[in-house]
């Protein structure tokens, strides 16, 4: 029996009423079906992640990437059937334009197809992962030729992509990278220099690899401003399409890693001895900052739906022990029996831990998503870009708040599982170790915060956060949130105070003060949205005739949220706005 049963309806729920799919249909742009369409289509997708990707998950755990001699890595056994098949039923490439081969579906829907491929195999996702960021990278910053040319086998998975951006010496710090592109007479590029943590840098499960690679033209400026942008090919590609002779990358060895170990983390040299790797410049010169946030922006929310994905995989597998895990006796249990310990209190309070946040992220992520594509095809300009400024303030909230909690929700599903949890054999520590990278992955969680204070609040001096606040406010006074207004309107408190003082901060130049606040704010404002959330799909459990049962559960999850871990979000606006002082006391420097 499978350890994990696709959660479709829950997601189809978020679907139609957080992230309002049926309306991103209707937009032009998107391929339009009825919501009954849609519903069959994740159930079918789910049906395909567990017949053919979940057996790869514990064995590729198990067993790992593996460097060979001649520098290419051998996957674990089953990853390049499932990835054939993948690729063979289309899954990748639902959400893509129909010109380059796809669906010309809403990326909100891809989200809810890419939650269920990484709950089945973390470190299997991670690969069309890292291609889904390539080919919007290239599809928003490409000429029409690299388009035309690269996107058709990316977009079917018959080619996979990277993002190299970190080196030896330069990690979060993109602006030291010494990589080197000189160019040629022919328009191309030589690139050289060693990239590290390279997600599957090497691997033989497609027939080419596209590398996205950040590189210093000769001669151009220090720093973030002159860095470039280039693709550059595992294999070059002959004018007619067809594959021609190896470039110039090699992998020189794999990381041994905490999880995820069926994922290869790659270091890659570029460029050997007879010369540097050929790369193909996107765009212009020195503009590769700002086209490789588009691929990060696009992992970061995919990185945020890996905490969604374990977290359900955890939840799953913790009801399902604890159900049938006998130790303990109840009060009214007879002498010499023992009780499940499901019917223990602090289990009960332990797994509807774990089930309220984890619809809480997915509720924050999958509306996070609905206004990335209302970004690139909303009916009007000022749609665009209302909805790209507060998905601009939900990203940093939807990748760390959610790796932040799929942390805590994996040790708790250890700690519900007792000594058995701390086994291999019992399978919870692989979720453990595998979604601790997420916390790290595409900036740290304390680049997400710092992010968040230093430049998405201060959006039109604070009016575009104060704009999602409102709707917040004038949500909870409209529907009628019971007892969940009193939580929710606290946090909004606490919230308008901070605002208040970073913002003052910052125009006092005291931009140490606000950063050391920046963690603790990142997670009232994501408890705050959360919370909203939550209650909004209560009410609508409520109110759109579901069946008791589901109804009674949503309402279960929002009250638990808002009562319980709402409050701890509240009272972190002293840490806020407590400064620097004490942090220059506490550690010397």
């Amino acid at each position: 029996m499978s350890d994990y049963s696709p959660p479709v309806e829950d997601i189809v729920f978020v679907l139609r009423h957080i992230a309002d799919l049926e309306s991103l249909m209707e937009l032009d742009g998107f391929s339009q079906l009825p919501m009954d369409e849609v519903e069959g289509i994740l159930e079918e997708a789910g049906r395909f992640m567990v017949a053919e990707v979940l057996p790869t998950d514990r064995v590729g755990d198990t067993t790992g990437a593996k460097l060979q001699a001649d520098s290419s890595v051998a996957m674990p056994d089953g990853f390049d059937k499932a990835y054939k098949e993948l690729v063979k039923a289309g899954w990748g490439s639902i959400t893509f334009d129909a010109e380059w081969g796809g669906g010309g579906l809403p990326g909100t829907l891809g989200m809810a197809i890419s939650e269920m491929l990484t709950a089945t195999n973390m470190a299997f996702s991670l690969c069309p992962l890292l291609t889904h960021g390539a080919i919007n990278a290239i599809e928003a910053h490409g000429s029409e030729e690299q388009k035309s040319f690269w996107l058709p086998n990316l977009v079917s998975g018959k080619w996979s992509g990277t993002m190299n951006l970190t080196e030896p010496n330069a990690g979060s710090d993109v602006g030291a990278l010494t990589a080197k592109a000189k160019p040629e007479a022919d328009g191309t590029y030589k690139i050289t220099g060693q990239k590290i943590f390279i997600t599957y840098g090497e691997h033989e499960l497609a027939e080419n690899i596209i590398h996205l690679v950040l590189a210093r033209v000769e001669g151009a400026p220090p720093g973030t401003k002159g860095i470039s942008l280039f693709i550059v090919p595992k294999f070059l590609v002959n004018a007619d399409g067809t594959l021609g002779e190896k470039n110039a990358v090699t992998c020189l060895s794999l990381e041994e890693k905490m999880g995820i170990h069926a994922s290869p983390t790659c270091v890659m040299e570029y460029g050997n001895s007879d010369g540097g790797a050929t790369g193909y410049l996107i765009g212009e010169e020195n503009q590769g900052m700002a086209q490789m946030f588009t691929m990060m922006n696009s992992a970061r929310l995919g990185v945020g739906n890996s905490g969604i994905a374990i977290s359900e995989r955890v939840y799953q597998k913790s009801l399902n022990y604890a159900k049938e895990r006998l130790q303990g006796r109840r009060p009214e249990t007879q002498k010499g029996d023992q009780s499940p310990i499901i019917e223990h209190p602090d289990v009960k309070r332990n797994l509807l831990y774990i089930k309220s946040q984890l619809e809480a992220m997915r509720c924050l992520v999958y509306y996070n998503s609905a206004l990335v594509d209302l970004t690139r095809f909303g009916k009007t300009q000022e749609d665009r870009t209302s909805a790209d400024e507060r998905a601009g303030i939900l990203t940093p909230l939807s990748k760390a708040w959610s790796t932040d909690v799929a942390n805590e929700i994996a040790s708790v599903g250890i700690q519900i599982h007792g000594g058995a949890g701390y086994i291999e054999e019992t399978g919870i520590a692989q979720h453990y170790r595998d979604i601790r990278i997420a916390a790290i992955y595409e900036g740290t969680n304390g680049i997400q915060a710092a992010d968040l204070v230093a430049r998405k609040l201060p959006i039109r001096n604070g009016e575009a956060m104060e704009e999602l606040l409102l709707e917040i406010e004038k949500d909870v006074k409209e529907n009628k949130l019971d007892d969940l207004s009193e939580p929710i309107n606290d946090a909004l408190s606490a919230t308008r105070a901070s605002n208040k003082y970073l913002l003052e901060c910052f125009s006092e130049l005291k931009i140490d003060a606000a950063l050391s606040g920046a963690t603790p704010y990142l997670e009232l404002l994501s408890k705050l949205v959360a919370g909203w959330l939550m209650a909004k799909s209560a009410e609508i459990a409520r109110t759109e005739n579901y069946p008791k049962e589901f109804a009674e559960e949503k309402s279960a999850t929002a009250e638990f949220f808002c009562k319980q871990i709402l409050p701890t979000a509240t009272a972190l606006a002293p840490a806020i706005m407590a400064g620097d002082e004490i942090l220059n006391a506490g550690i010397n420097v």
